[in-house]
């Protein structure tokens, strides 16, 4: 079956989570991807929504992360408080984010492009994208790939990755083992190096090719000797997709 670059990436960033856990889950993208893992690998995954909806059945797709959908028959109806604190506990395996740029190091920044005080662009900021990428034990970005969002230093650090390498994050009193998991694109699936804690490429999307994933991103890239290619949207998940999680195709 024919597939778009949205449903491409929801597929692959629906892939990323395990059952029996839990995702800090924001709206668009992430709230389709975790209502696929729920209907199809990962029926007992736990979402967590930043204004307090915890382990709802996602039948219905919100339309945003504070909406009435988020708690239709949820674990729990609690408060922003509350999941940031059980986020801070450990408690939250995965978190969901973006950004404007993105570095080797997947620090992220929504917040400006340029000088800080006198930005070309001003973003809306971190919201709980700083607490996310702090406090979840891995993190996935999801980004489209080009060198002005793939770039060597990022503007401003608006979420924390690795920071400037091994060891910063905790350095810096973060908690141990936590930090970035994986990079969703439309043209790869990418992840850390585990004792560099430098961006690595583990995956080419279907008809792309290693040089195109190089020639897109503003930083030299760990290209392992076998790089794999992700697997197309199958059959199934598109029809989940389009005919119960996204039938109005509000965001497909």
């Amino acid at each position: 079956m024919e597939y778009n670059p949205t449903e491409l990436l929801i597929c692959i960033a629906s892939r990323q989570m395990e059952d029996r856990t839990s995702a800090f889950i924001g709206t668009g993208i992430p709230m389709l991807a975790a209502a696929l893992a729920k209907k199809t690998h990962a029926p007992e995954l736990a979402v967590v929504f930043e204004f307090g909806g915890i382990g709802s059945l996602l039948e219905l797709l919100p339309l945003a992360v504070g909406g009435s959908r988020t708690f239709y028959k949820a674990l729990a109806a609690s408060s922003i408080c509350d999941v940031m604190e059980a986020a801070q506990r450990g408690l939250i395996e995965y978190g969901f984010l973006g950004g404007a740029q993105i570095d080797m190091y997947g620090n992220l920044n929504s917040t400006v492009i340029g000088d800080h005080d006198r930005p070309k662009v001003r973003f809306p900021g971190s919201g709980g994208a700083n607490d996310i990428g702090s406090l979840c034990w891995k993190t996935i970005s999801i980004m489209r790939h080009d060198r002005r969002r793939f770039v060597e230093k990022v503007d401003f650090i608006t979420t924390p990755g690795y920071l400037n390498g091994p060891g910063a994050r905790e350095k810096a009193g973060l908690p141990a083992g936590t930090g970035p998991y994986r990079v969703v694109t439309d043209l790869a699936l990418l992840g850390f190096d585990e004792t560099s804690r430098w961006m690595k490429l583990l995956a080419v999307n279907p008809g792309i090719t290693v040089e195109q994933v190089k020639e897109n991103t503003g930083f030299e890239l760990i290209i392992p000797d076998k790089v794999e290619e992700n697997a197309p949207p199958s059959s199934e998940e598109l029809r989940l997709l389009r005919e119960e999680i996204d039938p109005g195709r509000l965001y497909i």
